[in-house]
């Protein structure tokens, strides 16, 4: 208790050893969930879901260990589920780039993040995007999640002559995926701690005594609860691509890493270091520097391990609601997803119409943000729809970001209101215009 308390000062912040670990744990119990999502998702990009889940859990649990002992926030780093859904539907779909390449490019994103941290450009290029773009950006992923929830588990289908349209509503597996949406949606009502991993399991569980998934046999469960098998995603380590990375077509996938970790991680510890007491009232929040150079740290050793960008997780807002005030319940996160790793034969038993209802209820929580868009003025309005819209429709973020910023500078400039633009994002903007142009090469 000695060295606990001399380390997170826990009387000072008003806290104790029992609510850090109560904490903790209910943070634990609100993003386990992305064991079971980012494996499936990450399945789709053709790399193995047991080593990545694997993968996964190392991340976290050295991630969220450093940014409880060293950053001292309550807060647990992981691969982000927005970032994964771009890496898996867009950069090893449609751009066609194998995982490894992939890979690498999320490697050298962790760089160029970790040097605009320690640089006064990650708080210049921060100040520069205006507030209404940002809450788009947020809302715009959440769309394109959304989508790919409703994808994987047949809710909407491709169509020759409309695109997309519904899908076939009577199959089982789209049927306990719309249980399963309003199982998690009320079970969040009713703000029940775990609400998502609940829904998870309820929905794989109606689907094995159904038949409409495999159940596990006798030597699986075995395994499951002896902890045998893989410990270390060997599979996958070192197996990045930089040279691949590093070649000209993947820039603004590069870019689009980058600035969706910088701002994701911005925008997630600055609500939660409020929501903890840990800002000032000129603004200064204690170790966010120091937070965000843990994020940066993750994400290199994300694509050294096999998996994708880190970052902060907004979910532990359930922990900070439950008095976590320390890096403590961090460290508690931290232990408890090392535990996990005696799961992971269990992972695999997990289908992707299970895991979907959890995209689609990600997608609403994001869409929150919309709310915040001052849709009043149409300089602001049209970007933000075009950021929104975009994302779903072209199933790629960074063609959001590129038509949000693009007409934000230039419908400023065109109503002559160009003082409310800051250089820097004309220099964001003329990059995307540049990409959209070498496109049509």
């Amino acid at each position: 208790m000695r060295i606990l308390e001399r380390h997170f000062h826990l009387r000072q912040r008003g806290t104790t050893l029992r609510t850090e670990c109560l904490a903790g744990l209910t943070s634990f119990m609100s993003m386990c969930y992305l064991l079971f999502v980012i494996p499936a998702m990450l399945a789709d990009a053709g790399m193995p879901a047991a080593e990545t889940a694997t993968a996964v859990v190392w991340v976290t649990v050295l991630g969220t260990l450093v940014m409880g002992l060293w950053a001292d926030f309550p807060v647990a780093v992981a691969p982000g589920l927005g970032i994964s859904a771009f890496f898996a539907y867009y950069v090893c779909g449609p751009a066609g780039y194998t995982w490894e390449t992939g890979l690498g490019a999320v490697f050298i994103s962790g760089v160029i993040f970790l040097l605009l941290t320690v640089t006064r450009l990650r708080q210049m290029i921060i100040d520069a995007v205006p507030m209404d773009l940002k809450y788009a950006i947020v809302v715009g992923i959440g769309a394109f999640i959304a989508f790919i929830g409703m994808k994987n588990c047949g809710m909407v289908a491709a169509s020759p002559s409309t695109f997309v349209t519904l899908g076939d509503l009577g199959q089982p597996a789209t049927l306990l995926a719309v249980a399963g949406v309003f199982l998690i949606g009320a079970l969040l009502t009713l703000r029940v701690t775990g609400a998502m991993i609940i829904g998870i399991v309820a929905v794989t569980a109606a689907g094995m005594l159904l038949g409409v998934t495999p159940a596990p046999t006798a030597r699986t469960l075995a395994e499951s609860f002896s902890g045998a098998g893989s410990f270390f995603p060997s599979g996958l380590f070192l197996r990045l691509d930089l040279a691949g990375a590093l070649s000209h077509g993947l820039f603004s996938i590069i870019f689009t890493l980058t600035m969706v970790d910088l701002f994701d991680n911005m925008g997630v510890l600055i609500g939660l270091a409020q929501k903890a007491g840990f800002m000032r009232p000129d603004g200064h929040i204690r170790g966010l520097d120091r937070a965000l150079m843990t994020d940066s740290c993750a994400t290199m050793a994300s694509a050294l391990l096999g998996t994708t960008t880190a970052t902060s997780y907004l979910e532990c807002a359930a922990g900070v609601a439950a008095g976590g005030r320390t890096g403590l319940t961090a460290v508690v996160i931290a232990a408890l997803f090392l535990l996990s790793l005696f799961l992971m034969p269990l992972v695999a038993l997990v289908p992707a119409f299970a895991t979907a209802p959890v995209l689609i209820i990600v997608g609403a929580l994001m869409m929150q943000e919309v709310g915040r868009i001052r849709f009043a003025d149409f300089t602001v309005a049209l970007p933000a729809f075009l950021t929104i819209i975009s994302m779903p429709l072209t199933f790629n973020i960074a063609t959001g970001f590129g038509f949000g910023f693009v007409s934000y500078v230039g419908l400023k400039t065109l109503t002559g209101r160009l003082r409310e633009v800051r250089p820097i994002m004309f220099v964001i903007a003329v990059c995307f215009a540049v990409n959209f142009a070498l496109r049509l090469q």
